[in-house]
């Protein structure tokens, strides 16, 4: 217990390019865990320690979450560095998920961006506690006290400055530390030397000021500070006790500033780290008593107590399958069988290690509190882990729906397994990436978070299975329908010699109200034999498999019959089959039909500001606004739009509000097309039969 009060489980979070990666890479430089610093887009080529993918290096972003450890002053940290693309939101989620405290990062002259919002409404959603740092402090335009302003009225968080910059932009040297009233200066080649000295003149004012301000609300959290700060004589200890108690109950969030990239303020912020953010013991985490209709349970993080393990991502690596997990309670040493509460299975531990980026270091035993890896492991994300004593699960993460699909085709048959291989892969360890085959279209579809979360799968499959596919849009399930009643009176006939075909089938169809097909027997006098009515029925639901505008199938359809004809030798199962499917095709034409598509129910969120913008592009997309509903200067449009007109909608709408807003989507209703429409796609229809 004396240790996990030394442990800080920790997430680098942040919108795109505020550097994230870069704050990792030299808080493993100051911890002593590297020994040579590498930029994201470094001219040496060699890339951030945290960004291990080749296609990370090469785009200079980071596209999966990656763990590590180092120590800090007699505390043991475990880090994990998450993307900041929207795309990849479910690597933030699960860390998040996982994690004890956050550092939200900010660029000084960005301030918060779209994926700020995001990110801070995740861990507000599992209650992380956060320090914001704000970088790039030594950038052009760099301004902290505007990115502080935004934190209150954007993010509606209690931020309050604990350092003062001192200089900005080129000139900044280092930072005024509120807490000890103290000026700090990072000086070195790579500000390995800290230098501490009294606060300069010309900031005196300035610091004196901002003190006061954070007194006031740290002294919120603290009867002791208050009576303290009215006898003019609060100590450090008492400060830092009273901004950790508000930090840890969310209701107050310290802000640091320094630049990563210029090696300023990084220990002084692990510090920061050390001093506010909760060890293991400080959070409550939940799980739910399965034996007990799912009841919550709080788990305290005993390491005596029986094991309560949660795998929160998983990984292809060039041993098998790699199991990230985070120990919530109890011990679990190499060589000890643990159960998967969702399965029942028995597992031996084989392999424990401690992740640090893409490379590995065994262990032999994992406390509650720790991140680990396991190898060989069959299991699926979200999968609770226990010693078998306890029939607990954690309650699962928040995963987002797929918003954007593309088709893909293997080129040739080996790259047909290869692309298998690879979605096998990808669906067990991304749940944010669907893949499925349209029994309609015969097109193996995907579906993802965004354009450039798929780009990088296909790119991935290219480059790690050698599976080249071709990429297309998928074709959108169209159907076909009547709208009026249209008779029929058809004869099949067919001589070949010997016994021929013969069947008549009269009667009609016409439009039904709800379902999709309907058989109607309405012969009367034996006029069709009892044996072929069934063949009728089987000769109907071939006809309408594919429709004549479009070759789409036929929905919402009633067919009756009413009389025929037989013959005592040429009528069989076939003859009838063949005659249904004639009259079908006969009164199909006279019944008016229409083509149908299938209609979605669409909710984009974002801004007040841009909702003209976003109303105005569902118009453009023949969508019809249903409703809206406003709060905090948010917006959430419902609407219902055509499916086909929703591709590439997400890019639009990112590129519209600054990335900004989002959109979900579900099927609704099918409804029919519009006459212009219509001909465009009996058009297309006609030029691909002549192709073939």
């Amino acid at each position: 217990m004396k240790d996990l009060v030394k442990v800080r489980n920790i997430g680098i979070s942040a919108h795109i390019d505020s550097g994230k990666t870069t704050l990792t890479e030299r808080i493993l430089y100051f911890t002593k865990r590297i020994h040579t610093v590498h930029e994201v887009r470094g001219k040496d080529g060699v890339g951030a320690t945290m960004d291990s993918m080749e296609l990370e290096r090469e785009r200079g972003i980071t596209i999966a979450s990656a763990a590590t450890y180092c120590n800090w002053n007699g505390h043991s940290i475990n880090i994990i560095d998450t993307p900041g693309h929207v795309d990849f939101t479910i690597e933030v989620e699960r860390a998040l998920r996982v994690l004890d405290g956050a550092v939200l990062v900010l660029c000084s002259v960005g301030g918060v961006q779209s994926q700020s919002i995001t990110v801070n409404r995740q861990m507000t959603r599992y209650r992380v506690p956060r320090i914001a740092f704000i970088n790039k402090c030594d950038r052009t335009g760099a301004n902290p006290q505007r990115v502080i302003r935004q934190l209150r009225d954007k993010l509606s968080l209690n931020a309050v400055a604990i350092q003062l910059p001192i200089g900005l932009e080129a000139d900044l040297r280092g930072v005024v530390d509120l807490v000890r009233m103290k000026a700090i200066y990072f000086e070195g080649a790579n500000g390995d030397e800290i230098r501490e000295t009294e606060i300069p003149a010309n900031l005196r004012a300035a610091a004196e000021e901002q003190r006061e301000i954070m007194l006031d609300a740290a002294s919120m959290f603290s009867d002791e500070l208050m009576e303290a700060m009215l006898e003019g004589s609060p100590s450090e200890e008492m400060i830092c006790a009273a901004i950790r108690r508000g930090t840890l109950s969310l209701e107050l969030t310290p802000v640091m500033m320094g630049s990563a990239y210029k090696n300023k303020g990084i220990q002084t912020m692990l510090d920061g780290v050390t001093d506010y953010l909760p060890a293991p013991l400080d959070v409550t985490n939940y799980a739910l008593d399965l034996d007990q209709s799912e009841a919550e349970v709080a788990v305290i993080g005993d390491p005596q107590g029986p094991l309560l393990a949660l795998a929160f991502k998983l990984e292809d690596g060039r041993y098998g399958q790699l199991t990230y997990l985070r120990t919530y309670q109890g011990t679990m040493k190499k060589g000890d069988f643990i159960v998967n509460a969702r399965t029942g299975k028995k597992i031996k531990v084989g392999r424990l290690v401690r992740m640090h980026s893409d490379q590995m270091e065994d262990i032999d035993v994992s406390g509650a509190g720790d991140i680990v890896a396991l190898f060989g492991v069959d299991c699926a994300t979200g999968d609770t882990f226990t010693d078998g004593t306890l029939n607990y699960s954690m309650s699962s993460m928040h995963v987002p729906n797929p918003v954007i699909s593309l088709a893909i085709k293997p080129v040739d048959n080996k790259a047909q397994i290869s692309m298998s291989k690879a979605l096998s892969r990808f669906t067990k360890e991304d749940p944010t990436f669907k893949t499925f085959v349209d029994v309609e279209t015969n097109e193996t579809i995907i579906s993802g978070m965004g354009e450039l979360h798929l780009e990088v799968y296909v790119e991935r499959m290219k480059r790690e299975y050698s599976a080249v596919v071709e990429v297309g849009a998928p074709q959108v399930a169209y159907r076909e329908t009547i709208t009026q009643r249209g008779d029929f009176n058809y004869t099949h006939k067919k001589q070949t010699g010997g016994a021929g075909q013969f069947g008549r089938v009269a009667g009609f169809v016409e439009p039904l109200e709800e379902g999709e097909y309907e058989f109607v027997d309405k012969i009367v006098g034996g006029s069709i034999p009892r044996e072929f009515i069934g063949s009728c029925d089987k000769g109907f639901q071939k006809a309408k498999v594919k429709g004549s505008l479009i070759g789409a199938p036929i929905t919402r359809v009633r067919c009756v019959i009413n009389d025929g004809a037989a013959h005592a030798v040429d009528s069989s199962d076939i003859a009838f089959q063949q005659a249904a499917i004639g009259a079908f095709r006969e009164g199909y034409l006279k019944a008016k039909p229409v083509i149908m598509e299938p209609i979605m129910k669409v909710a984009v969120e974002g801004p007040t500001e841009f909702q003209g913008a976003v109303m105005g592009s569902i118009n453009q997309r023949r969508g019809i606004v249903i409703g809206t509903t406003e709060e905090e200067n948010y917006t959430v449009i419902e609407a219902e739009v055509p499916l086909s007109e929703m591709f590439g909608y997400s890019t639009y709408l990112r590129s519209m509000t600054q990335g900004k807003a989002e959109f979900t989507m579900e099927f609704a209703a099918y409804r029919s097309v519009p006459k212009s429409v219509s001909e465009q796609l009996i058009a297309e229809a006609k030029k691909e039969k002549e192709k073939k």
